[in-house]
C-alpha cells in the first residue's frame, strides 16, 4: 500500500491535468485518474510507472469517449423521436444552459475552437503533444504511446504545427459564421474537422 501511496502522491496532479486537458472535464478527469490508480494497485509494480500510468488513462480516456459517443446518439434519437412526436424537446434546463451559454459566449467559443484544434488531430499527436505539456519525457511518451524515442520529437514537431494550422483556420472559419450571422445571412459553419 505505501506503494500506491507514493505512486498517488508523486503522479495525481500531472496525471489529473493532463486528463482535464483531454476531456474537458475536471470531475471525469478525476474519475478516470482514481481508476488509473485503482488499475496501478492490481497490476502492482513496473518499470516506468509514469509513462505506464499516462497509457492506462489515455486508453481509458479513449473509452470513456466512446461510451460517451454511444450515449449522445441514443439521445439524439430519444430527441428525434420526441421531435416526430411533436413533443416539445427543449425544456427549461436547455434554455437555461443557452442563456449561461451566451453570457460567456467569447470565451466559450475560445476554448471551444481550442478543443477542437487539439480534438482535429491524430490521436498519437494529440496524446503525445498532452503527455509533453504534463512533462513526460521523450522515453516516457515513447513507452507510453509505443513509438521509438527518435520520433517523438518529430511527432510533436508536426503535432505543433497540425494544431496551430487547424486553430486559425477554426478561428478564421467562426468569424466568417460571425460576421454572416451578424448580417443576417444564412451562413453554416463546415461541420467536422477535416481541415487540411
Amino acid at each position: 500500500m505505501d506503494q500506491l501511496d507514493r505512486l498517488f502522491r508523486e503522479y495525481h496532479e500531472p496525471l489529473l491535468r493532463y486528463l482535464t486537458r483531454r476531456l474537458g472535464d475536471r470531475d471525469a478527469a478525476e474519475e478516470l485518474a482514481q481508476e488509473t490508480f485503482v488499475r496501478a494497485m492490481r497490476h502492482g509494480p513496473v518499470q516506468r510507472e509514469r509513462a505506464w500510468l499516462f497509457a492506462v488513462a489515455s486508453n481509458l480516456a479513449r473509452d470513456d469517449a466512446r461510451r460517451s459517443a454511444r450515449t449522445r446518439h441514443r439521445l439524439t434519437l430519444l430527441r428525434s423521436e420526441l421531435d416526430a412526436e411533436g413533443g416539445e424537446a427543449r425544456d427549461a434546463e436547455v434554455f437555461r444552459l443557452e442563456a449561461q451559454a451566451e453570457a460567456t459566449a467569447d470565451r466559450v467559443r475560445e476554448q471551444a475552437l481550442a478543443r477542437a484544434a487539439v480534438d482535429a488531430l491524430a490521436e498519437r499527436d494529440r496524446l503525445a503533444l498532452l503527455m509533453r505539456e504534463e512533462g513526460l519525457d521523450y522515453h516516457e511518451i515513447a513507452a507510453a504511446l509505443g513509438l521509438s524515442v527518435g520520433s517523438v520529437g518529430t511527432t510533436l514537431s508536426r503535432a505543433r504545427r497540425r494544431l496551430m494550422d487547424v486553430y486559425e483556420s477554426l478561428q478564421r472559419e467562426s468569424a466568417r459564421a460571425t460576421e454572416g450571422a451578424g448580417t443576417g445571412g444564412a451562413v453554416t459553419a463546415r461541420g467536422g474537422h477535416d481541415v487540411a
